[in-house]
């Protein structure tokens, strides 16, 4: 699995360094932070990593507390057309703690994720200006350790969408739609998720308010996550092309996490 990773990384930084270098003419824009997806698609040959460097959700019900962390939430992008962008992106390592309340026994497993790959093709202002419009069609390829992935390949389209409501405010719409495995492996299943927000820019700051759920209609049983969210990030004057942000996500119902708290970085190239 890390050597698959290793040479799909190199692909990429071969693919960035053999395109024709131009001067950055869009806005820095990451998918950090929040779970929604941006509509902005990078410049020809523009390469950018976007790192996750600690992720932790803690949850309790049913008697039971789990606590899930990650580190190396990775995800490097590059632009491949004017309007056309690569995406590759794996987790290093998560670990997921549960313990029963009741009698104190613990079980944890932990490893390294699924390999996730994907395109985001812009409709419309691929620089995420103005009214933007984009389709990100992915696929999950299950390279991931046992209890950690989700064992089989799965795949689906998001349509990330962004609006300027003035000069300091914006609405951002990603809806999503999945074909996710059976928990039991016999199958697949519809899935459905949506993250809508409002963002405002304060100088270097940027701060995000949003709404998310995820609905799994697993034929054993129907699941919906929905959590509130909260994202800031600060891109320095010095370094324009640099971003580090902080999330909050709160549970709004027994199947989300209670409190899920990330952090991370973003670098264009």
């Amino acid at each position: 699995m890390r050597r698959l990773f290793t040479a799909t990384t190199l692909s990429l930084l071969a693919m960035a360094g053999g395109a024709r270098a131009q001067d950055a003419t869009r806005d820095f824009c990451a998918d950090r932070p929040g779970k929604g997806s941006p509509p902005c698609v990078l410049d020809v040959g523009r390469f950018q990593a976007e790192l996750g460097v600690a992720d932790g959700a803690w949850s309790r019900g049913g008697g039971t507390s789990t606590v899930d962390t990650a580190f190396g939430d990775l995800e490097l992008r590059l632009g491949l057309t004017p309007t056309v962008e690569g995406q590759v992106s794996w987790t290093a390592h998560e670990r997921i703690r549960d313990e029963d309340r009741t009698s104190g026994a613990v079980s944890t497993v932990s490893g390294a994720g699924d390999l996730n790959l994907g395109l985001r093709w812009s409709l419309k202002n691929p620089g995420g200006d103005g009214v933007s419009i984009a389709l990100q069609p992915f696929v999950t390829a299950p390279v991931g350790s046992d209890g950690i992935g989700d064992g089989a390949w799965q795949g689906g389209l998001i349509a990330p969408m962004s609006l300027p409501l003035n000069a300091d405010w914006s609405l951002a719409l990603s809806p999503e739609v999945d074909a996710r495995a059976d928990g039991d492996g016999s199958g697949r299943h519809l899935g459905y998720a949506a993250s809508v927000g409002v963002g405002r820019s304060i100088g270097p700051f940027g701060l995000g308010v949003e709404l998310s759920a995820d609905r799994d209609e697993d034929p054993s049983g129907h699941v919906t996550e929905a959590s509130f969210d909260l994202t800031a990030a600060w891109t320095p004057k010095a370094v324009s092309d640099l971003q580090l942000d902080a999330s909050a996500y709160v549970g709004l119902n027994h199947y989300t996490p209670d409190l899920e708290l990330a952090f991370g970085v973003a670098k264009r190239f």
